[in-house]
């Protein structure tokens, strides 16, 4: 073997295993996330923050007794500190004047996934005039530098202006008027959006390759070690876009289902159904002859992962006016980074086919360590063992 094949094949393994380490901070599902509401009742500005206490402790060591969880006296012992810390990572201007947010009032809350520390501020910008015609500019940078995949969502609900924006390392501050409201601008954000979060999404990139890693072999009968490299490129191309147009067309199903509330699954179930499907896929690899259809068991797990997808959009903040382009931006964002993921493994796949190393170490291999990772996320999230 070449010296370049040996480069391309410790590639190829490690784009199977290098998220599976159960301490990495990619086995978990979703990224950390804070909720940012800007809005006007009663005709006053307001901004209000929730960040999730796991986050607050980092940054500022509440915990003081190490059990494990920060309680309401800890935090406000500390509350001095978090009005600092709040205070140097938000900021709001308008028309290019800074505005005043004073001290925040500071509560604990409740979500699904856990413990928030909430934030109120009353907003106070002498220069503007009126809500809806408003040209916002804000500042969000609460933990991009300990935590890169950190994303501040943000949901605008003033008069007549009903937005949404994502802060992000690269993006960490964003300009709120009626014209960031329009369909093409937010289907740009969100298509941003679902590359990202496909790229991030360990269980949903592992899946994707588990139905991949046969294609460039003839199926034979005999176990899969032995199987030949194809041939030909033709077949191999077909297989694999009949499992990814699969994957797609049901994803997308559930996807839209689930956006537009006609069908919403509890995410107690959905996450540890993508975790299983995991299992299923990469097990299925090792079974030879007899293993199920690749490209059925995208399309059924599949419609699993597109309510997986949609509760990520949900979280997002989804801006009422425009709905559309926000699912069609993060369904065609999911989509390119899908592709992307197909283009780099599949022509490295098709020049490693007919090797023992293949068929020893990434087929038989990888698909023991995705299915050992698989079963571990299962019983993460149904909440028998903690990583």
């Amino acid at each position: 073997m070449t010296t370049l094949r040996k480069a391309w094949s410790i590639w190829l393994l490690g784009l199977f295993l290098a998220a599976l380490w159960p301490g990495s901070q990619a086995l978990a599902h979703s990224s950390s996330n804070s909720y940012l509401t800007l809005s006007a009742p009663e005709g006053k500005l307001t901004l209000r923050a929730d960040i999730h206490w796991r986050d607050v402790d980092l940054m500022l060591d509440l915990d003081g007794d190490r059990d494990g969880r920060v309680t309401w006296a800890e935090a406000s012992a500390r509350a001095q500190d978090i009005q600092a810390w709040l205070s140097q990572g938000l900021g709001l201007g308008e028309s290019g004047q800074a505005c005043t947010l004073g001290p925040a009032d500071l509560q604990a809350s409740e979500r699904a996934d856990g413990g928030y520390l909430s934030a109120l501020w009353l907003v106070n910008c002498p220069s503007l005039r009126e809500l809806p015609q408003a040209r916002l500019d804000m500042r969000y940078g609460l933990m991009f530098a300990q935590d890169s995949l950190h994303r501040g969502l943000l949901k605008v609900e003033l008069p007549d202006f009903q937005s949404s924006a994502i802060f992000s390392p690269e993006r960490p501050t964003v300009l709120l008027s009626q014209a960031d409201g329009s369909a093409l601008r937010v289907f740009g954000r969100y298509l941003i959006e679902g590359v990202w979060h496909i790229w991030i999404g360990v269980d949903h990139i592992v899946f994707l390759l588990s139905l991949l890693v046969l294609a460039p072999l003839l199926a034979a009968r005999q176990p899969v070690h032995r199987w030949r490299g194809a041939e030909r490129p033709k077949p191999v191309v077909m297989d694999v876009l009949a499992v990814v147009t699969a994957f797609t067309v049901a994803h997308s199903i559930t996807l839209g289902l689930s956006v537009m509330k006609w069908l919403e699954p509890s995410p107690d179930l959905i996450e540890p159904a993508i975790a299983l499907s995991v299992v299923v896929a990469a097990l299925n690899n090792l079974v030879g002859w007899s293993a199920l259809r690749r490209w059925r068991l995208a399309f059924v797990f599949g419609l699993v992962h597109g309510f997986g997808f949609a509760n990520v959009l949900l979280d997002l903040g989804l801006p009422a006016s425009a709905l559309a382009g926000a699912l069609a931006g993060f369904n065609v964002g999911v989509e390119l980074g899908q592709l992307a993921i197909v283009l780099v493994f599949l022509p490295l796949a098709w020049l490693m086919r007919g090797t023992a190393f293949y068929r020893w170490v990434v087929v038989t291999g990888g698909s023991l360590a995705i299915a050992l990772a698989g079963l571990l996320w299962t019983l993460e999230r149904t909440g028998l063992i903690e990583l």
